[in-house]
């Protein structure tokens, strides 16, 4: 499925995207996993947990669909579009915990133009789901690319991994940058460092 096409997965405008999400196995599987962990479900406190995670993960991974709608870019502007600190929070693929930080999405516009707020529903569209940092990065930059044609897109996110705050080498604060340069961002010098300079100061 292509950026743009993912955008639209899931349902109409209104209903969250929750596709593939069966509440009530999760519930079970959420119990299944407790009893594993040597706790019993019907003690005070736990009784409910079960459906509380499963309706929290399926919060975590639903999001609102929406239209990358764009205009014609009739004043002819050429030069840099930067959002920075575009806050957003993901879940790890490999272990189910959250990492969260912002993100920095700029294009170089071509025929076409798009409001800014798109690009922080962009980003959230791909960050609520089961993520890799890098794989993240990757389809936000795709996505513009596939949806404007632009001359240019430049993605930058950093972010902090609670499975490596918490878990593991337990590092808390470490943050951890990605990058995805599309177009002249790549390929010119200048367009590339007057991005990262922008992003970076």
């Amino acid at each position: 499925m292509s950026g743009v096409a993912a955008l639209h997965a899931g349902g109409g405008p209104r209903r969250r995207r929750q596709a593939g999400i069966d509440l009530p196995r999760a519930e079970e599987a959420v119990r299944d996993l407790l009893g594993a962990l040597g706790r019993d479900t019907e003690e005070h406190g736990l009784a409910d947990t079960p459906r509380r995670v499963a309706a929290a993960y399926a919060e975590l991974l639903s999001c609102e669909p929406f239209e990358l709608t764009s205009f014609p870019n009739d004043a002819h502007y050429d030069e840099l579009v930067v959002v920075r600190d575009i806050p957003f929070h993901s879940l790890c693929m490999h272990h189910l915990l959250p990492f969260g930080g912002v993100a920095h999405v700029a294009y170089l516009p071509g025929e076409r133009i798009v409001g800014l707020s798109k690009l922080g529903r962009v980003v959230e569209r791909f960050a609520r789901d089961l993520q890799l940092q890098e794989r993240l990065t990757m389809q936000i930059a795709t996505c513009l690319h596939e949806a404007l044609e632009p001359k240019g897109v430049g993605v930058v996110v950093e972010a902090e991994h609670l499975c490596m705050s918490l878990r593991g080498v337990q590092k808390p604060g470490a943050r951890t940058t990605t990058s995805a340069l599309l177009g002249l961002m790549r390929d010119d010098p200048r367009t590339r460092q007057e991005f990262l300079s922008l992003v970076t100061a």
